[in-house]
């Protein structure tokens, strides 16, 4: 992740939400903690899935129409 230029900006309120869940959590940074979070998400929609499973899952989740 060293030297990457990708971001995405946060609702205020949530990037405080994410601070102090970071922090409780012991992570060593908010960035840490939000990678984490997106793998495991990510790993729990695509496991075993194709791509059509993973298209209706999220639409079913209403991720997307």
């Amino acid at each position: 992740m060293l030297g990457s230029s990708n971001s995405i900006k946060l609702e205020k309120d949530l990037l405080e939400r994410v601070k102090k869940c970071a922090d409780l959590a012991g992570y060593s940074s908010p960035q840490e903690f939000i990678v984490h979070v997106l793998e495991k998400e990510l790993a729990k929609i695509e496991e075993g899935e194709s791509d059509e499973e993973i298209l209706k899952k999220l639409q079913g989740l209403g991720y997307i129409e």
